[in-house]
């Protein structure tokens, strides 16, 4: 990015001698504020809040105030009397991706830079790219395609949501006292083509994150308007297709947008017995400005997906050919799901130096899944079949003060945060099946009530090169559960508390260099029920973390983060599933380094990579049975994307996960994996034509494994080894996209 420097007059005697301060907002061509724009003159410098407003002091009449973020174009303003006494308004518009244009800006979430470099240059198009966008993260598919996907970051198996909190327009998508497994998360309500940012950070670094932080965070936030609308329609191998439309519903409106989206996609597998998977989804969104400022924007969506499922295998059956590795032991798995989501956003400037936002939202969601990971064991005669069903009402509400101060020549970023959540379940059981339709004994059926309220300050303090930041965060939570089964009325609640402290330092060497120290405590709940029942040790088990690193652009279209990370806690958690429990798993110690590489080689080639080391260990083990079961030492993702090559685009992925221990002592062991993805599209005026292949070398892998003991109808002893669903073999799927 070209050097520019800050150009001041000498001011004649009738004008203060002394700088002033300029306030304004930064929007984008829609009128959307653009968080975290970076103004600067000379040594001063500023960024633009959630709102898009700044503030930057010690300007003079003739100084010249530039403007930038990724994605935009430059912006200069030269001030001007009337400047310091008006708002400004700040516009920026779009440009084609430019790496040089990046900058290093100091902030404890520096690192979304990455994320966003990776929407702008490859916007997110598949409900599995959703959560690949966040770097260091991979999932994988349990089966069937509808129940949550199964994480992995920084060394966690996070199963399907326990160490991470995922929100979307303020949203939270983590359930607790879940059905399946506690923090379970299912992103499936969104249409991947709505996403216009993605918020994210690993480990336990950030005040305004409360339950299930302690691995990482991810924020999503959806478009506020429609560039333009969309048709879209995808049909790919094994019964596969899908429909997308998007519609702007009010166009050019002023200070107003709406829209409206909706998806319909179904498949059969690959697997011998067909998914029969389909998923519905329907969202619209409304953003008003008000005369006084005020921004509302109102969110309303639903989902509903049912599919079946072919379960977990185990390896004796594939390797002595009783089955294929698409084959199933007990194919009447499978289940349905529901989202009903129901949110409003309101930010509103209280003065020039601060400015409140308040989101409250409402989620109605209903689950059903039928799984059989043993066959036959505990029931030689009907199966192991269960089911795990229950129906849930979320409320809550957030609201967030944000306040900029100048103390001097440094700036002081406040931020003081309340809210609560309240989780109404009801029925959520636990039963034991037969072939989907007949109930032969409930194992668990109850309510549960589930609240946690929480506030937290935070504080970010500019001086020079130096931002300084801490915060505290508080949660109280109240468990309560009706246990339906017991003959008399039972009815428990228990109180918990957690203070969560947070210290961050950050230093700029200038705009292409950044070192930083994050240190925190996060924590992860129980199961309200496993607190009730006073089975646990700890039923809000801390998370300590640290992280040291460095962002640097060595080239202008080259940006490297890398990072040493450490993570303690005290409770690691295994969902057992057919026995209805979190089971406690004592201290572990993760630790490890990650790399992010970002580099453009040419004005429509950018290649980008992804890697994580992690050393992994349950403390209080004995020596020899010191794994983590599933814990991940190595993984990597990353590729070429070529962007807007003569009307072409398109890119080749990889993604690799390293062999890793099933059980405590390694004697069973998860196979890793290296997959290689490829598409390719062609744009004719409003017309795009794409296609796709997953697993373009047909490689065998395993998508989800676990150690399991596991019994089949004929045989007399159990046997204990890996059990596993398939991963895609190669996969051909076409689009056509058009844009109106």
């Amino acid at each position: 990015m070209k050097h520019l420097i800050c150009i001041s007059f000498f001011i004649v005697s009738n004008f203060s001698l002394f700088g002033q301060n300029v306030s304004g907002v930064v929007v984008d061509e829609n009128k959307s504020p653009i968080h975290y724009a970076i103004a600067y003159c000379g040594q001063n410098h500023a960024h633009s809040d959630e709102s898009g407003n700044f503030e930057i002091s010690n300007l003079s009449i003739g100084d010249t105030l530039h403007f930038e973020f990724l994605g935009f174009e430059d912006y200069e303003k030269v001030i001007q009397d009337s400047d310091f006494s008006n708002q400004l308004v700040v516009t920026l518009l779009p440009v084609i991706f430019e790496m040089n244009e990046v900058t290093i800006s100091k902030s404890v979430k520096t690192t979304n830079t990455i994320s966003s470099m990776d929407i702008k240059i490859n916007p997110v198009n598949s409900s599995q790219e959703v959560l690949r966008k966040v770097p260091g993260l991979l999932i994988g598919q349990h089966a069937g395609g509808g129940k949550a996907e199964q994480i992995f970051l920084r060394g966690f198996d996070i199963d399907h949501g326990t160490d991470i909190t995922l929100n979307v327009d303020g949203i939270p998508v983590n359930m607790v006292s879940h059905a399946h497994g506690q923090g379970y998360s299912d992103l499936h309500f969104i249409i991947p083509e709505t996403i216009d940012n993605i918020d994210f950070g690993k480990g336990p670094y950030y005040t305004e994150m409360g339950n299930f932080n302690t691995a990482g965070y991810v924020n999503f936030k959806t478009k506020d308007k429609l560039d333009e609308s969309i048709l879209s329609l995808d049909y790919g191998m094994f019964g596969t297709g899908r429909i997308l439309g998007m519609f702007d519903l009010l166009g050019s409106t002023e200070n107003q947008n709406a829209y409206i989206a909706t998806e319909y996609q179904q498949s059969d597998g690959p697997v011998e017995s067909p998914q029969n998977f389909s998923r519905l989804n329907i969202m619209g969104k409304y953003g008003i400005e008000t005369e006084s400022g005020d921004l509302f924007s109102f969110i309303l969506s639903k989902m509903y997906s049912k599919w079946d499922a072919s379960g977990q295998i185990p390896q004796r059956l594939v390797d002595n050919g009783t089955i294929t590795r698409f084959g199933s032991v007990d194919d009447t798995e499978g289940g349905t799901t529901s989202r009903l989501n129901m949110a409003i956003n309101h930010s509103k400037k209280l003065s020039e130096h601060s400015f409140i936002k308040t989101n409250a939202f409402y989620s109605l969601y209903d689950f059903e899944l039928f799984s059989n990971f043993t066959f036959f064991l505990e029931d030689p005669v009907n199966g192991d079949q269960i089911r795990q069903h229950e129906n849930r009402n979320i409320y809550g509400m957030n609201s967030t003060i944000y306040q900029s101060l100048n103390i001097g020549k440094s700036n002081v970023d406040m931020s003081y945060q309340v809210g609560f959540r309240y989780d109404d379940v009801k029925d959520v059981e636990l039963s034991n099946t037969s072939n989907r339709k007949t109930t032969l004994s409930q194992l668990s059926l109850g309510d549960v009530n589930e609240t946690n309220a929480y506030s937290s300050v935070d504080a970010s303090l500019d001086i020079g090169k130096w931002l300084i930041n801490g915060g505290l965060r508080f949660d109280y939570f109240n468990f309560n559960y009706n246990n339906k089964l017991s003959p008399q009325y039972d009815n428990k609640s228990v109180d918990k508390v957690r203070f969560s402290p947070k210290f961050n330092v950050i230093y700029n060497q200038n705009n292409k260099l950044q070192y930083y120290f994050k240190s925190g405590i996060g924590f992860h709940s129980n199961d309200s029920r496993v607190v009730i029942n006073g089975d646990a040790d700890l039923d809000l088990p801390a998370a300590y973390g640290s992280d040291i690193g460095i962002i640097i652009k060595p080239l202008d279209k080259l940006l490297i983060n890398t990072a040493l990370w450490y993570l303690f806690l005290e409770q690691e958690f295994v969902y057992v599933g057919d026995a209805g429990i979190v089971e406690p798993s004592g201290r572990t110690v993760r630790q490890g380094v990650d790399f992010s590489l970002r580099y453009q080689l040419s004005r429509n080639l950018f290649f980008n990579t992804d890697l994580t080391y992690t050393d992994a260990s349950a403390i209080d083990e004995e020596v020899g049975s010191q794994f983590i079961p599933l814990a991940v030492p190595f993984m990597a993702a990353g590729g070429l994307t070529m962007k807007e090559f003569y009307g072409f685009t398109g890119g080749i992925r990889y993604r690799y996960i390293m062999d890793r221990a099933a059980n405590e002592d390694n004697s069973i062991v998860a196979l890793g994996y290296f997959i290689t993805d490829i598409n390719l599209s062609y744009d004719i005026n409003k017309l795009t034509l794409g296609l796709s292949i997953e697993n373009l070398f047909n490689t065998a892998w395993n998508e989800a494994q676990f150690a399991t003991e596991s019994r089949l109808r004929d045989e007399l002893e159990p046997v204990e080894e890996l059990h596993f669903t398939p991963g895609v073999p190669f996969f051909f799927k076409t689009s056509a996209t058009y844009r109106f």
